[in-house]
């Protein structure tokens, strides 16, 4: 099939645009909700009940920085101890936020860009940013309304359920947060050789980061922040034309976005 012609069976009503974030999503919710579970346990581990770490995963929807603020917690560390290293654990969310406006048609919304910062996880931006040309945002509040659900109710029945499973079965659960992952950028990088080449280059420097000595003591967070800004910033450099031309195709299709 011709590429007018998948174009044409795409979504452009938000309401569709919704619908098809809510089932692309589905593979997301699915990785969530067991990673969440093994979250709920250590979450029940410190103290905290069912209530508590339902309203920790609404909000915060950071598996990284929830177990750091966990920790902190059975730890017995102060608020502002917790606030900080929260920040510091998730401070790559903002660089993505950011980075994922730029996506949308200029005539979209404050509000629009306002509530992506709050569906910002690593799954749901790579979703997001993989739609080709602008992005319409009910897609991806469509991804991050059935993510969101399974990483709340994972992590509540993790805290009802206890320690009923065993320490290794926990564990476990969290290797489906990676096979997910891989599933988004496998994809885009088959049909494009570049992309292809910048994940593996990514997966490289990530891998140098935490066994040089030195560059290893940088925290996860900073991380990945220093290496988006520089491979992005020379991606950037080097093939800027590409998302520019994309974007036009589209604009000349599309409707405004509310």
């Amino acid at each position: 099939m011709d590429t007018e012609g998948k174009k044409k069976k795409m979504p452009r009503s938000g309401a569709g645009w919704f619908a098809y974030g809510l089932r692309n999503g589905i593979p997301i919710c699915l990785g969530y909700f067991a990673v969440s579970f093994a979250l709920g346990i250590s979450a029940r581990n410190a103290g905290m009940n069912g209530v508590q770490s339902f309203v920790m995963s609404l909000t915060m929807v950071a598996s990284a920085g929830q177990f750091a603020a966990i920790n902190l917690i059975a730890a017995g560390a102060g608020v502002f101890e917790m606030i900080t290293t929260s920040v510091i654990v998730n401070l790559r969310y903002f660089l993505m936020s950011c980075s994922l406006t730029q996506k949308l048609d200029p005539k979209s919304s404050p509000l629009h860009r306002f509530l992506l910062a709050y569906c910002m996880t690593d799954e749901i931006f790579g979703l997001s940013v993989s739609v080709d040309g602008y992005l319409d945002p009910r897609y991806t509040y469509g991804i991050t309304a059935i993510s969101v659900s399974g990483w709340c109710a994972g992590t509540v029945l993790g805290v009802l359920m206890g320690n009923i499973l065993p320490a290794w079965a926990s564990n476990a659960l969290g290797v489906a947060m990676y096979g997910m992952f891989l599933a988004i950028i496998i994809p885009p990088a088959k049909k494009n050789h570049f992309i292809g080449g910048l994940v593996a280059v990514s997966m490289l420097a990530s891998w140098l980061f935490s066994v040089m000595p030195g560059l290893k003591s940088i925290s996860s967070g900073f991380r990945v922040i220093i290496l988006t800004l520089v491979i992005a910033g020379v991606a950037a450099a080097i093939r800027p034309e590409e998302g520019a031309e994309e974007a036009a195709e589209v604009a000349e299709e599309k409707g405004d976005v509310n």
